[in-house]
């Protein structure tokens, strides 16, 4: 008498729907919207306290790790998750830069050297700096978390 031997199905067709189902809960973000790394659009606030020569930072909208002023004058910068975003960048001298701060933790933009600084940032709030006139490169960091740092720029 011969039996034939048949494969179970059950699990192959298991470890498919599983497959399926990864693959296409990475496309969305869950909350119906697309994924987007470009930060929300913010009021800014002018700081007046910061130093007469201040400095802003420019990145365009992509917020590209190492990028150009794109031409509008104005760049945004967000802190979020302990991080800048972008942290290194490029500007023109003179360039408007926004910071945001998206953490719940207060955190400042502000350059080694003191030629620009936002002061204390809380959640939420925004401060606009000027690049530096003089071409170069402006190390920066969060005063009150100094693992925090970036570059900016100025050419």
């Amino acid at each position: 008498m011969s039996m034939r031997h048949r494969r179970p199905r059950a699990p192959l067709i298991v470890a498919a729907l599983c497959l399926v189902t990864t693959v296409t809960g990475c496309s969305d973000s869950g909350d119906g919207s697309p994924s987007s790394s470009t930060p929300p659009a913010s009021a800014s606030v002018s700081v007046s306290s910061a130093p007469s020569a201040s400095a802003s930072v420019s990145a365009p909208a992509s917020a590209s790790p190492s990028s150009s002023e794109s031409g509008k004058g104005e760049v945004k910068v967000t802190i979020k998750d302990f991080a800048f975003h972008p942290a290194t960048f490029e500007v023109s001298p003179g360039t408007k830069i926004t910071v945001t701060n998206e953490d719940s933790a207060t955190h400042t933009l502000t350059a080694d050297d003191a030629s620009f600084d936002t002061g204390d940032l809380a959640q939420g709030k925004s401060a606009t700096i000027t690049a530096p006139s003089k071409p170069g490169s402006y190390s920066y960091i969060c005063t009150i978390h100094p693992n925090m740092k970036g570059t900016l720029t100025v050419r």
